[in-house]
């Protein structure tokens, strides 16, 4: 019996205790009271600082209904804005609330605000913060059937279109990790590209070929996402018993997983690990299980491309054998583009972040920071003055000068 099928049985056995002790597969919190402690991005993390913040409601073309918060400093007047507009497009299992959860000196999302920014706060189908859809439940299969393609081509633009429209105004945007899959992806296409005025992006990733994360690989390797399908679910939800149980028996006797977010992001040299429990009052928020294969075939085949539906599908409807590539040198070389990676960083690999670069047509303003990891990019107690100021320069003069 080969390793894999080894795992595969003992996966099916563990799945069937957690059928016969009543373990949560829907997807949803085990908590009941997590719902109900989540009202509106503004009134929980963003009012109580002081900050003025309104709420908005975006539309996407396939009927997702997704939150924007729209953010100005202390001293301003949401009515009388006049800063440049600027979006922040959050991560992978994240939401908004990435960029307000640390202190207001510390937290990006502030900063910009006190910087006399337009802060737009974007949040993509599936978080907790935006609304669901038209016409269907979160139950429904249905529902969760997207990837980062969707969500770049769809979610993305429409923000960026809301923003455009109501600001009259060429927008900024600020990515991290999979918010920056997602920016490169848009910033492809011809009609999104034109509303952007530049783009700023901490933890690149348009190739994950070099990703060197234990846990991820291991999930990978024993194709976690077609596990997780396999028994029925479609949203991925790390607050469900389930995938809490599921990736607990990853870490058993194959991964080191006594630093947990190292095993899945790489060393983080500077965020405040005091603030941990405040941290997962908010995070993880829930991805779908097409999202995750998505990535995975990132991964695997070393592309930067659309869904791989396998041939048959792919010929149906791409109208070829395989996905179309997002061609990165399309992006027009006009667009300014800055970026900040990390030696440290097990999901952006410096090798992989090479091979977009050389595939761009313009020449990006680079900041590298050897000590830095994923997660650094956004909680780092140091950000304001190792990334924050850097692009606040960036915006306001540099290349755009």
């Amino acid at each position: 019996m080969d390793k894999f099928s080894a795992f595969l049985i003992s996966f099916l056995c563990f799945f069937l205790s957690l059928f016969l002790s009543d373990a949560d597969l829907t997807g949803n919190s085990s908590d009941p009271g997590l719902a109900s402690s989540f009202h509106s991005l503004c009134a929980q993390l963003i009012e109580p600082n002081g900050y003025f913040c309104s709420e908005h409601t975006v539309q996407t073309k396939d009927g997702y209904l997704l939150a924007l918060q729209r953010v100005s400093s202390r001293s301003g007047d949401l009515r009388v804005q006049q800063g440049h507009p600027v979006l922040l497009q959050h991560g992978l299992f994240m939401a908004g609330d990435a960029w307000f959860l640390d202190s207001t000196e510390q937290s990006l999302g502030f900063i910009l605000a006190d910087q006399g920014f337009d802060v737009w706060v974007g949040n993509v189908r599936g978080t907790r913060w935006s609304h669901g859809h038209v016409s269907l439940l979160e139950t429904d299969k249905e529902f969760w059937e997207w990837s980062w393609q969707e969500l770049a081509l769809y979610d993305l633009a429409e923000m960026l279109r809301y923003i455009h429209t109501v600001t009259s105004s060429k927008v900024f945007i600020v990515g991290h990790s999979q918010g920056t899959i997602m920016s490169l992806a848009a910033l492809t296409q011809s009609d999104i590209v034109e509303m952007v005025e530049a783009a700023a992006l901490l933890s690149p990733i348009s190739y994950l070929e070099h990703v060197s994360a234990p846990l991820v690989l291991r999930m990978v390797a024993v194709h976690l996402d077609q596990m997780v399908l396999a028994l029925g679910l479609h949203q991925l939800n790390f607050r469900s018993d389930v995938l809490v149980n599921l990736v607990e028996s990853l870490c058993d006797g194959q991964v080191d997983c006594n630093d947990f977010l190292s095993s899945i992001t790489g060393k983080n040299c500077c965020f405040n690990i005091t603030r941990m429990n405040f941290y997962l009052d908010y995070e993880p928020h829930p991805s779908s299980v097409k999202n995750l294969r998505h990535l995975f075939q990132m991964i695997r085949q070393g592309t930067f491309s659309q869904y791989d539906y396998g041939i048959l599908k792919n010929l149906l409807t791409y109208g070829q054998f395989k996905p179309p590539a997002f061609d990165l040198n399309s992006i027009p070389k006009s667009l300014p583009l800055w970026m900040s990676y990390g030696g440290n960083d097990a999901l952006a690999d410096m090798t992989d972040v090479q091979h977009t670069l050389e595939e761009l047509s313009s020449k990006p303003e680079l900041l590298y920071l050897e000590n830095y990891g994923h997660i650094d990019f956004l909680l780092s107690i140091k950000a304001n003055r190792d990334i924050y100021d850097h692009m606040i320069r960036f915006f306001r003069g540099g290349k755009l000068g």
